[in-house]
């Protein structure tokens, strides 16, 4: 898709119903911690105003983001009164949220706005959108219970049409509850005492809550994969439709029409067929139509990409990840994901793009997303810049309860996961899965890091199959190593790169190395307090030991490396091994040069 396309994205937003009547004057960041350019420019009646789905598109929407009233409470308390004013979508404990505040595990955050429908939706059902909320959200209109939704990654929707009146002045109340590293619940890098490599909880609302009116039948989801051996594209398509209708699916390349057909699966045939690769980032549009008698009672935007993700063994035997039937080493940074004014919530989409466009132009293909999951619009921008995505599933627990061996097979133990646990973690990472598999930027997925909360691998293996079988599976990167049906065999060692495993039945990996720190001087969370695996005074030290490294690897491609991840795209809390600050103020090292190195590496297999 050309950028042309989503300026729609753009008009829309700044179009779109807005209810949201705070000034400035009531709300300011809070806490005394370094912050980003976008933080401490952010107006708070224009917060994320974005179309979140840039994956399908709707033109008529209202953007809920902005002040709500917040109240922190005992859990199975109501408030009485609320405490004041949040500025959502920022966690509680952010300075952006204008609260700077931990929840407890024994108490409840609730959140409280007003709103009124447009009369223009009228005959139209109404969905209210949530693009996550961290852990468990309990949602009400006019104090009726709408549903609830647990997990702190997936977008998850509710259609309030019922509980709606022409012209009425609703109340939308939210509770959430965050147990974060109390129980198995996916939490990634947060925790209630943060310390090392491990960061500050997160808890509620953190992603653009919206609400847009759809016809009773209509488009829910759809999702598309490629053939390009074939030179097909399959598209199935999620809807609700009434007796008669039927779907509408057109492929569009630079805006004009290449395939149609009707029906909620269909196969088209791609002709003169644009392959989609870091180098060329080339992207299909989709029109998605609901018709009836021929008229479109529904329609959505979205777009695709003709790629494939597979490997094959070189002439030495070692197995290369393929990329459109070609080898292709994928070097990226450890991309953590973090804000230090917004936390979980880059401050702005400007924010949101940043680091993968800085790491594009260090010369990376691919970024592995590490213990986190991003918004969809962070997707869309691998998708259009071309970067490679490697993307884990939010971890359970540490490694402190079982047995981490990284170094050889069957050693490790697994981590005693409750039943209960185990089945939430498959219910949050097949929607995980379910909701960002149409983004082609995405090559390989991550059930677990380091033996953190791992637990039956062969089991979460297949599941994961299951769920989508074009994809790579890396199903244990840095260990417990098992014989499994994954397909990535991933090492870390830090700092340097070594291999101390080699398994011809896998493709082999590096998928954690560098960690090479240098805290900067007036951008640093805790100005007392850093950490880095190792650390150097000067930009020059630093870049000269990375290029070290990188020569280090290239020895060890020849041996059978097929990828490797550089830790890390950005300073996170008290860590300062990033290659930008972590306000992103400053790039640590010489892009130039560094973008020349990496290349190397790249083009060395």
């Amino acid at each position: 898709m050309k950028l042309k396309h989503f300026a729609f994205i753009a008009l829309a937003a700044s179009f779109a119903i807005s209810c949201n009547t705070a000034d400035k004057t009531g709300w300011a960041p809070v806490g005394d911690r370094i912050m980003t350019q976008w933080g401490e420019n952010l107006d708070p009646s224009e917060v994320l105003p974005e179309y979140p789905r840039p994956q399908m598109v709707r033109g008529e929407w209202m953007n809920l983001n902005g002040l709500w009233e917040y109240a922190i409470t005992p859990a199975e308390a109501e408030p009485d009164k609320m405490d004041g004013n949040i500025l959502v979508p920022f966690a509680v404990e952010s300075a952006l949220s204008g609260v700077g505040r931990a929840v407890g595990e024994n108490e409840a955050l609730w959140y409280e706005r007003e709103f009124i429908v447009p009369e223009e939706w009228a005959g139209q059902r109404v969905q209210l959108n949530f693009g996550a909320v961290d852990w468990k959200a309990e949602v009400y209109v006019d104090g009726a219970f709408v549903g609830e939704h647990t997990g702190g990654y997936a977008p998850f929707s509710f259609d309030v049409t019922d509980m709606l009146a022409k012209g009425k002045k609703h109340s939308l109340k939210v509770k959430v509850t965050d147990r974060t590293d109390k129980w198995f619940q996916p939490r990634g890098k947060q925790v209630s005492q943060p310390e090392g490599i491990w960061y500050t909880s997160v808890t509620g609302i953190w992603q653009t809550v919206w609400m847009e009116p759809v016809p009773a039948s209509h488009i829910d989801s759809y999702y598309a994969v490629a053939d390009i051996d074939e030179g097909t594209l399959a598209v199935t398509v999620d809807a609700a439709l009434e007796d008669g209708d039927v779907v509408e699916v057109v492929l569009l390349a630079d805006g004009a029409p290449v395939a149609k057909a009707e029906g909620r699966e269909v196969t088209l045939a791609v002709p003169e067929m644009r392959l989609w690769s870091p180098s060329d980032p080339y992207l299909y549009d989709l029109e998605i139509k609901v018709l009836r008698d021929g008229v479109a009672v529904d329609a959505v935007k979205g777009y695709t990409a003709m790629r494939k993700i597979s490997y094959a063994a070189d002439k030495d035997g070692h197995k290369r990840m393929l990329l459109n039937n070609e080898p292709l080493f994928q070097y990226g940074p450890l991309d953590q994901g973090w804000w230090p004014d917004g936390l979980y919530t880059a401050p702005s989409d400007e924010a949101l793009a940043f680091d993968i466009e800085k790491t594009k132009e260090m010369g990376f293909n691919m970024i592995r997303k590490h213990v986190k999951v991003e918004p969809s619009r962070w997707y869309w921008h691998c998708d259009r810049l071309g970067m490679l995505v490697w993307q884990d599933m939010p971890s359970i627990a540490d490694n402190s309860t079982n047995v981490w061996d990284n170094r050889t097979y069957e050693n490790g133990t697994d981590t005693p996961v409750p039943d209960d646990a185990k089945a939430n973690y498959y219910k949050e990472w097949g929607e995980i899965m379910s909701a960002f598999k149409v983004f082609p930027c995405i090559v390989t997925w991550v059930p677990f890091n380091e033996a953190w909360g791992q637990f039956d691998t062969e089991e979460v293996v297949k599941f994961t199959r299951d769920q989508d079988p074009t994809r790579l599976i890396n199903y244990a990167s840095g260990g417990n190593f098992v014989k499994c049906s994954g397909d990535i065999l991933d090492l870390h060692n830090y700092p340097h790169p070594e291999m101390y495993l080699y398994d011809k039945d896998y493709i082999n990996v590096l998928g954690e190395y560098g960690g090479i720190g240098w805290p900067v001087e007036g951008h640093l969370w805790q100005p007392d307090r850093n950490w880095g695996y190792v650390q150097f005074k000067s930009a020059d030290e630093v870049l000269d030991t990375y290029e070290k490294y990188a020569d280090m690897l290239i020895d060890l491609i020849d041996d059978g490396f097929a990828g490797a991840i550089y830790t890390q795209t950005t300073d996170v809390e008290i860590e300062v091994n990033g290659l930008m600050t972590y306000d992103r103020k400053v790039v640590k090292l010489d892009i130039e040069r560094l973008s020349a190195i990496n290349r190397k590496v790249i083009e060395s297999m």
